[in-house]
This record gives C-alpha cells, sequence and structure tokens, in this order.
C-alpha cells in the first residue's frame, strides 16, 4: 500500500506515521499522533527488570508478516501509544513527482506502555486473533534474573527512542534502512549534526553508497542513515 503525501522541508518529530486504510479493524477514536517522550540521559537499550512494572517505556514488538498496519491500529484501539516509521521514496508518475510512503521496517512496532499493558494487549489479542500479530522482541545481550535461560523483552530508553523518531520523521527519501554489510564505520566518530534538516540528530559516521552518511543504531540489527551530511555540519561527541 502507498500513500501520496506531500514532501515538507520541516521535520516534525510528533508525526505519526501512516494511516491504514484496510486493516480488518475499525476505531474511529483511535488517536493519530504519537507521544515523543521527553529526552533523558540514557542511551540505547536498557533490561526490562531494572525497570518499575508501571512506568511506561518504549518496547519494540515483532508484527507478523504483512500485517504492521493492522498491528498498529489494534493497539491504537487499546488506548495505547505506538510509533511506525515510514519511510518517503520518490517517484514519477506521468511525468510529475511525488512522494509515496510505506513502512520503513515493517517487522517492527514501537510502543510506549507499561509492562502490563502489553502483557495485557497480548492476552487480548490471543483471544480474537488465530495467528499471531504481535510478539515481544527479546534483548539477546542479557538474561532474566528470575530465568536466567531467558532474555528479557527489550526496552529502547526515551532518548535514543528521539533520536530515533526525529529521523525517521522526516520526509526525506534518501532517509533509508541499512545493514552492516552496507557501511564502514570511522572509528571513533561519534557525531551530532549541527546544520540542515538533520540537526540535532546523533550518530556515527559512515559511508554508504559513496556517500558520507550518518547512521543512527537503535539496536542491534536496527539501522537507518541519514541522506548525504558534509563534513562542516558535523561536530564530534566526546565520551
Amino acid at each position: 500500500m502507498e500513500e501520496i503525501t506531500n514532501l515538507s522541508p520541516k521535520a516534525d518529530a510528533s508525526l505519526y506515521n501512516g494511516q491504514p486504510t484496510d486493516t480488518g479493524l475499525s476505531c474511529p477514536s483511535a488517536r493519530l499522533t504519537s507521544r515523543t517522550p521527553s529526552i533523558s540521559k540514557n542511551k540505547g537499550g536498557v533490561s526490562v527488570e531494572n525497570v518499575p512494572l508501571e512506568s511506561k517505556r518504549w518496547f519494540v514488538l515483532r508484527v507478523s508478516y504483512g500485517r504492521i498496519l493492522k498491528a498498529q491500529t489494534y493497539v491504537e484501539c487499546k488506548g495505547i501509544d505506538c510509533y511506525v516509521p515510514l519511510r518517503y521514496r520518490q517517484i514519477t508518475k506521468q511525468g510529475k513527482k511525488r512522494i509515496v510512503t510505506e513502512p520503513l521496517l515493517p517487522s517492527f512496532l514501537f510502543v510506549h506502555a507499561t509492562c502490563s499493558q502489553v502483557e495485557t494487549l497480548f492476552r487480548k489479542l490471543n483471544a480474537s486473533d488465530s495467528r499471531s500479530l504481535l510478539s515481544f522482541y527479546y534483548d539477546h545481550t542479557s538474561y532474566r534474573e528470575d530465568a536466567p535461560d531467558k532474555n528479557p523483552p527489550l526496552i529502547i530508553s526515551d532518548s535514543a527512542m528521539n533520536n530515533f523518531i526525529r529521523l525517521t520523521s522526516i520526509k526525506n527519501p534518501h532517509v533509508i534502512p541499512v545493514t552492516s554489510e552496507n557501511i564502514m564505520y570511522k572509528l571513533g566518530d561519534e557525531v551530532v549534526i549541527t546544520e540542515g534538516e538533520f540537526m540535532g540528530i546523533h550518530g556515527r559516521v559512515a559511508r554508504i553508497a559513496g556517500q558520507q552518511r550518518v547512521v543512527v543504531e537503535l539496536f542491534d540489527g536496527c539501522l537507518v542513515a541519514t541522506a548525504y551530511v558534509p563534513k562542516a555540519a558535523m561536530s564530534q561527541l566526546r565520551m
């Protein structure tokens, strides 16, 4: 499914990316904007067992193939904030350039909720859906204290998620998902972009398809690159 949209020079960090037209679900009261969390001092993922049960955090949920819009609508209908990043592609139809949208990461849905809210979401879903629509994406770098042979659900810190939302809300067709095989990091180049439409985004400098870009890595295997960024528009972060 493609949605035609106008190209805007400004990023909207609270943009709710994507509105399904036919998902098999109906929810007239669903919220169509996602709340961007305030920036915190934490970076990257944090383990679920270190977070109070009723504190809202950003969970990464896996979505079964081809059902991202149905998952988005289902979560919204339950009154839970979620975020679906879009990819903005430029196409030419009948001699006119247009921007179309499609899910940037069709296998992932980002939910801002408490752990108990997500577990309730799963329980209600299992009773109403014969196929698995949503499941936790687990943190494979740590283990649960109560079950040492199991991984906890992955949680993304507010600061990391805010950075990711700011990048993926920019309607630029050159913002793309990448894999580690596509890029070559420059050792130690942790930067913040200081000019242009990507100003404020922080990540690592890389060369992709012969261009210098900044890559935001939300978690292992989830990498998104900016468009070309000149060296003069970057400032190296001091660790």
